[in-house]
């Protein structure tokens, strides 16, 4: 490969562009650049050249228009040992461009914000970025084509050590990466669109799914091990900047396959509320789970639920942790937090426990849910309804206390989290009792009440689906439970009403179902 002369930088993410080219400037390369990150490089002393410097065309159009040019593509597409390729441009005056440093408009960080309007989606279309990249790495024998700032480190010391050149084998390399990157950005286009409705031109069509199922994510790193050690794996990445995928981990050993699953059930059931909260998960179950005015409480009252279960576990907060939190959390062997942020005094005290993942997660909440099946996928919107005060219908002759009611639709959340068949014993914001995952409904209120470590009386108590049969009321109804909140809907609703008439439970029916397979 001959050595590169000229390239073409022009990125929305400008990670470690400026110390990339610097390193293409000391090998006497001529950079070409445009709008901000010709400024970029500019006031890093960068020497560049302006794009209409090339073109001689000045950029137009609000950015619209720029590189889209025979200059550009006639630069990038000549085939080197092609003679009338050669003749062709030297006699348009067209100069050969041997590499393009590209990333394209962030178009799904933009589609995923909340409230984002028409217009502004349509602007994050990239055209010139991906006509570059697709001119380059269709001649990816002559130029080289770099779509991923991971890959400027690498690329500097190849060129460094071979005379300003790349091997061929890295080119195709690249060229392969290009190809991707293009059909993502395309099908993340698509796949938007086809959810706008055309009468409003908004986001919003969460239920409506498509024709055609594209999915485009990128791979963020290869882990360790799957869910067993025998099993491969590896995470990706859906590009929005949001999400535990795309959460920023700043302490602790490499992410496992188990620690995201736990990480992804933590987060998703403390964005349930909006007061403080703290849920510590054990295998995507929550073990704890309570409310608080100063989160080191809120934790306190979650770990009382289960402290053996707790060991060894996941926690997620709503809140940006402290130092008073560190402190208490730091005492307890956990895998992994995620919260939304970790100040400075919290890192410090959690800085002795070096093996401890600190993940903090930007929140938007996930429009569909896939699951795997033999020969394709199911695909579901998520669950994310919330439960509206007019859906709630008192089934009992005894109506439930304020107290109650606000017990209640805490374990309410809770439960919806939890593994079907799920019940839920909760008590003034904390999580008593959790039956998680049993066959039969009436085993979950039993096991519930038995993994109880704080005392069930007077406690109350959700049920992610209705009770087929009074059994499970009379069970809630031994452990010291006065109320319950369940969906309603079994064809033996009255003879289950009966049961909690005769026991003098309250009964709250929310017409609402929760099951989590």
């Amino acid at each position: 490969m001959s050595k590169i002369q000229r390239a073409i930088l022009s990125v929305t993410d400008k990670t470690g562009l400026v110390e990339f080219a610097k390193e293409l400037a000391a090998m006497d390369v001529e950079l070409v650049s445009t709008g901000g990150t010709a400024k970029l490089l500019r006031d890093a002393g960068i020497a560049v050249k302006d794009i209409s410097e090339l073109t001689g065309f000045p950029e137009m159009l609000d950015g619209r228009v720029k590189t889209l040019h025979p200059m550009v593509h006639g630069g990038i597409l000549h085939r080197r040992e092609n003679p009338a390729h050669v003749s062709s441009i030297e006699e348009h005056g067209i100069a050969p461009i041997d590499m393009i440093v590209v990333n394209l408009y962030a178009f799904e960080k933009t589609a995923a914000k909340q409230g984002v309007h028409f217009e502004e989606i349509i602007e994050n279309i990239d055209i010139g970025g991906p006509s570059m990249i697709r001119s380059a790495a269709k001649n990816f024998q002559d130029v080289a084509v770099v779509t991923s700032t991971s890959d400027y480190e690498a690329i500097a010391k190849e060129m460094k050590a071979h005379n300003g050149s790349l091997s061929l084998d890295t080119n195709w390399r690249l060229a392969q990466k290009a190809f991707a990157t293009t059909a993502a950005y395309d099908s993340a286009i698509a796949s938007t669109l086809e959810r706008i409705s055309p009468e409003e031109f908004e986001l919003g069509l969460e239920t409506l799914f498509p024709q055609i199922l594209r999915m485009s994510f990128n791979k963020v790193n290869d882990l360790r091990y799957g869910e067993n050690p025998h099993q491969t794996a590896a995470l990706y990445s859906d590009g929005s900047g949001t999400g535990v995928a795309n959460g920023q981990q700043i302490q602790g050993k490499e992410l496992s396959y188990n620690n995201i699953v736990d990480l992804q059930a933590a987060w998703d059931l403390a964005q349930e509320f909006e007061e403080t909260v703290c849920t510590i998960v054990k295998h995507t179950n929550p073990c704890g789970t309570a409310t608080a005015t100063a989160l080191v409480d809120a934790y306190k009252k979650a770990l009382e639920c289960d402290p053996v279960s707790a060991f060894g576990g996941v926690i997620g907060v709503n809140r940006v942790i402290d130092a008073a939190t560190a402190d208490e959390m730091a005492k307890l062997f956990v895998e992994a937090i995620a919260a939304p942020g970790f100040e400075p005094a919290a890192l410090e005290k959690f800085a002795a426990k070096k093996n401890l993942r600190l993940v903090e997660i930007k929140h938007l909440p996930q429009k569909w849910v896939l699951k795997n099946v033999s020969g394709g996928i199911l695909l579901q919107d998520n669950d994310i309804r919330p439960l509206q005060p007019s859906e709630l219908k008192v089934v009992t002759k005894r109506q439930p206390t304020p107290e109650e009611m606000r017990a209640l639709l805490f374990a309410w959340k809770i439960c919806k989290h939890v593994k079907s068949n799920a019940v839920v014993y909760s008590r003034d914001g904390q999580s008593v009792g959790i039956g998680a995952g049993q066959m039969s409904r009436v085993d979950s209120c039993r096991f519930g009440a038995m993994k109880a470590v704080l005392p069930t009386q007077g406690t109350v108590a959700a049920s992610d689906a209705f009770f087929p049969f009074p059994d499970g009321v009379e069970e809630i109804a031994k452990a010291g439970s006065t109320a319950i909140i369940q969906p309603g809907g079994s064809v033996r609703d009255p003879e289950v009403i009966e049961a909690a008439d005769r026991l003098g439970l309250a009964m709250v029916f929310t017409g609402v179902r929760h099951f989590r397979h």
